[in-house]
């Protein structure tokens, strides 16, 4: 299966409190699958990472892990990936993971999703990338996050053009559409 379309996923090296984000991780990296495109990812085995790279492999999608020397046994690092880069840095795991994607999704995850989620939104609100950025809102829990970025705005701190770059679509069909739609705009 050729690689045409590539998604970034963020999220957590933990699979958190509510059964449903681990479904959620599986559900996509099934997904990711059948619709034949790669996984980009941070390379670990734990967690929503590693839930959502096996079950991209076992669809048998291509899958791009990229982790940080200081993060390969915190992690475990998953090796079996189809590409499987370690860096020096996070900064550069960060960077290799952007410029290998052509959408990003980001599942629950905690500060280094967060990180992550708002160094794109940065880069987006610069005019840096035009790349899309889907919030996979799994049992509401980005809605304090999507209520801090109206508030943000409301406060003056951001325009309101900022909350244009953001996509927050809460089940997997939803956010396919859109990720499918990317797709197709990318190659028009």
């Amino acid at each position: 299966m050729s690689q045409n379309f590539s998604i970034c996923v963020y999220c957590g090296s933990r699979d958190g409190t509510d059964p449903a984000y681990a479904e959620a991780a599986e559900a996509l990296g099934t997904a990711i699958a059948q619709e034949g495109w790669r996984l980009v990812y941070g390379a670990g085995d734990i967690g929503l990472m590693g839930r959502v790279a096996r079950s991209a492999q076992i669809g048998g999608a291509e899958t791009f892990g990229v982790i940080p020397v200081h993060l390969f046994k915190r992690e475990v690092g998953k090796r079996d990936l189809t590409s499987f880069i370690v860096t020096e840095t996070m900064h550069e795991r960060k960077k290799v993971m952007f410029m290998n994607a052509d959408a990003i999704v980001v599942l629950p995850g905690g500060a280094g999703s967060l990180d992550e989620f708002f160094e794109v939104l940065t880069w987006a609100q610069l005019g840096l990338h035009d790349k899309p950025i889907l919030l996979f809102d799994t049992a509401g829990y980005w809605a304090p996050l999507t209520a801090l970025m109206r508030h943000v705005v409301d406060q003056g701190f951001a325009e309101a053009g900022i909350l244009d770059f953001v996509q927050t679509v809460s089940d997997l069909e939803a956010l396919m559409a859109r990720l499918r739609a990317a797709r197709s705009a990318r190659n028009a």
